[in-house]
């Protein structure tokens, strides 16, 4: 298995948690955006560069995604994806897309957009709480413990 996070977006505490992850476990993760990152030394952990443009490093993780692949992404259209190619996927806030659910979700992504564009003032998501960090790192350790073992 392999961790992808969808880099450009990710909040830096969700990338600690990774790191450490990924550390502790010995997973590969790689982290994929359209500028440099700085990374902590690891054989476990890499980044892509990307050229800037939409979707650029949302289509190079889907590119090199393999069923049962885990990919960290707040993006829905992404997520949809992944779940299509039998990956998983896990957003910042702890939340896993699963088939069940991601229709639901694009719907209500449309929705928002729609609106959007129509001049209602949506506002953006909340910042990240200390719940959400919470909520992601033990969603992340289920999921890798439930999935190592395979």
């Amino acid at each position: 298995m392999h961790i992808w996070v969808d880099a450009d977006a990710c909040p830096r505490v969700v990338k600690d948690i990774l790191f450490r992850a990924a550390e502790r476990l010995s997973v590969a993760l790689t982290l994929v955006a359209n500028q440099p990152m700085s990374l902590p030394p690891s054989r476990h952990i890499r980044a892509i560069q990307v050229s800037a443009g939409f979707d650029v490093a949302d289509n190079e993780i889907v590119k090199r995604l393999e069923p049962g692949d885990l990919v960290i992404t707040a993006d829905i259209p992404l997520a949809a994806e992944v779940i299509a190619k039998e990956g998983h996927a896990l957003n910042p806030r702890g939340e896993i897309y699963t088939k069940e659910n991601i229709r639901e979700r694009l719907n209500m992504r449309d929705f928002m957009e729609t609106l959007r564009a129509s001049g209602v003032q949506t506002g953006g998501p909340p910042a990240l709480s200390a719940g959400d960090r919470q909520a992601f790192g033990n969603a992340l350790d289920a999921f890798l413990a439930k999935h190592l073992k395979r």
